[in-house]
């Protein structure tokens, strides 16, 4: 989301709240060091922190932000909620959505933008006696707080991403410091879309082809400069408009890609994902008759279609294979897929497993938790004509 208000040059940082040591990494990298996006205040260091920290030790000086602040963004790890995995009621991540209520009531923004999942939006089926709708507490709490709020699920391959994804976006407005109603964010944004993707030489549908076809392992491949003994891949000539939005127009033939570093995938796996390529229906999850062929018993491999836009990315890579390479996606066509300008670069660990997925944020993870920075240019566009 930083990243799309930078790339709208409508909005300027004062500074980010991130749990995880390898996430902040990342957003320090390319937001702070590389271009300047935040007038990060004295009393608060550059560094990892949860957002119970910032309210238990910096309760003062927020409150000294207090009608200086135009905008807060945030989206609370929506793990707890997702349809992707276990939609625990009881998930101590779901709690931090209160926190970040309690934020808001502090700071008092103008403006408020929250994101979550499509499952925020609804109660926890294990539980109906306990289930709750938390996107109705959100909206109740920050109404009662004096904000004008609407919320609507928003798919942002409409956007020129080339990835069917959907995601509950949750808008507010002080209304007593603004005369605007929040629903103008979103006939601003679908009304603006056009024209946006016609600025950028884009149209809709952006086909998965179009991302990462720059970036198949046909064209060479190089030692991995960030991992020994991996390879990592480089850089074709730009294919598509899409391609060199997100280059920046840079000639990078030749060159490695950022956090493009392949899989070392087993013989057995690479035939076994040469037989799925060419008889499983791409786009789609895996038919009974080759989970049975082969004994599949996990839970999700889609083979991608190059000619259709990306089902939702998760954080685990061998979910998808790619659509014309017997291989799972790097991180770089991860960023890609989620429209990250290539400028933007990956830090930290590529994976994780166990239990400490609950607790690290790896590459993989990084991207596929974001909201697209296409999107997010064009939220900031919007959330701009509201101040």
């Amino acid at each position: 989301m930083s990243l799309g208000l930078y790339n709208s040059g409508h909005w300027e940082g004062l500074f980010a709240i991130e749990k995880d040591k390898m996430a902040f990494e990342t957003l320090k990298h390319n937001l702070i060091d590389k271009v300047d996006h935040f007038r990060w205040p004295k009393w608060l260091k550059q560094r990892h922190y949860s957002i119970a920290t910032i309210l238990n030790n910096y309760r003062n000086e927020l409150e000294g932000l207090r009608g200086q602040v135009d905008l807060v963004v945030g989206g609370p790890p929506c793990q707890g909620f997702s349809n992707a995995g276990r939609r625990k009621e009881d998930d101590k991540r779901n709690n931090l959505i209160k926190d970040y209520i309690k934020f808001v009531k502090i700071v008092r923004p103008k403006v408020i933008f929250f994101e979550n999942v499509k499952g925020f939006t609804q109660e926890f089926h294990k539980n109906k006696s306990k289930g709750k709708k938390y996107s109705n507490y959100v909206l109740n709490r920050l109404d009662s707080l004096g904000y004008d709020v609407n919320g609507k699920m928003i798919d942002f391959s409409k956007f020129g991403v080339p990835q069917k994804r959907t995601r509950f976006i949750l808008v507010g407005v002080d209304k007593k410091v603004l005369n605007e109603k929040s629903e103008k964010f979103f006939s601003q944004i679908e009304a603006n879309v056009d024209s946006f993707l016609a600025s950028k030489n884009l149209s809709i549908p952006v086909k998965l082809e179009d991302a990462i076809s720059d970036l198949l392992m046909e064209h060479g491949k190089k030692q991995s400069p960030d991992t020994k003994s991996f390879e990592a891949g480089i850089y074709d000539k730009s294919n598509s408009n899409y391609q060199s939005l997100l280059r920046r127009g840079k000639k990078l033939k030749g060159t490695i890609a950022d956090s493009h570093r392949f899989v070392n995938h087993r013989l057995s796996t690479v035939e076994r994902f040469k037989v799925i390529l060419s008889k499983a229906e791409k786009g789609k999850d895996l038919g009974e008759d080759i989970r049975k062929q082969y004994s599949i018993k996990k839970h999700t491999i889609i083979p991608l279609d190059n000619d259709d836009v990306s089902p939702t990315l998760t954080t685990l890579p061998d979910d998808y294979i790619h659509y014309s390479e017997p291989r799972v996606l790097t991180v770089r066509e991860y960023a890609r897929i989620q429209s990250f300008d290539d400028w933007y670069e990956i830090k930290g660990k590529y994976t994780t497993g166990g239990k400490r997925r609950t607790k690290e944020v790896p590459r993989y993870s990084q991207i596929g938790n974001a909201i697209p920075p296409l999107f997010a240019e064009q939220a900031a566009n919007s959330l701009a004509k509201l101040i």
